[in-house]
């Protein structure tokens, strides 16, 4: 088996084992089997190590907290584009832009997700427009130990200037030829792309997995 095929099967699996883990600790009542789906859990935190480069820490912070059914992570993502260039902002973590945005927060909906990042990370104030897509990032990102749904939000600039944030070191508009190194994570010069396609096309429909 080809060695990066091999390592995407490898972390699959991982992340099937931490999906049953979650499931199991969520509704056993047997103290003997939560003993062993913590087993399971720890096991696959120990394989996700060895596949990606997250620290076993930040590993331990995505897993540990899950309770409940295993479901895919939520990530959002506000796209604004002016004058046929699009927001982007560098992230303070490795120096590399994306588009605004992050997890879901709880008692918030994506539109309000969606002009919270905006803000927070830009500086801009902005009002939602309508969903561009929704991508599973196990499609198109790079090899993640978590799988998420990223939903894109076509949003526009109602105030606010350009102004970094917490997590930001860089605020700036790019055009569609012209991007600089990307979160690949976040989001590939692909999907940065597709959004510039949707925007030309206003009756076309959102894109989804």
């Amino acid at each position: 088996m080809h060695t990066m095929e091999a390592t995407l099967k490898w972390l699959d699996w991982a992340k099937q084992i931490q999906g049953i883990a979650q499931t199991g600790l969520a509704y056993t009542k047997d103290v003997y089997d939560k003993e062993r789906y913590e087993q399971l859990r720890a096991l696959s935190l120990e394989i996700m190590g060895q596949y990606t480069d997250v620290e076993s820490s930040k590993l331990l912070d995505l897993f540990a907290g899950e309770y409940g059914y295993a479901t895919p992570k939520v990530d959002i993502r506000g796209v604004v584009i002016q004058d046929d260039r699009i927001l982007l902002v560098r992230e303070k973590e490795e120096g590399e832009w994306s588009l605004p945005g992050g997890w879901a927060d709880l008692l918030l909906s994506p539109s309000e997700i969606a002009v919270k990042e905006v803000r927070e990370e830009s500086g801009y104030e902005v009002k939602t427009l309508r969903l561009l897509a929704v991508l599973d990032n196990h499609k198109h990102n790079p090899p993640a130990p978590y799988h998420a749904y990223k939903l894109f939000i076509h949003c526009e600039i109602t105030g606010g200037k350009a102004q970094e944030g917490v997590e930001t070191s860089g605020v700036a508009f790019f055009g569609k030829n012209e991007l600089p190194r990307l979160s690949q994570s976040r989001n590939t010069e692909e999907q940065i792309k597709l959004m510039f396609d949707l925007l030309k096309n206003p009756q076309r429909i959102p894109v989804f997995d």
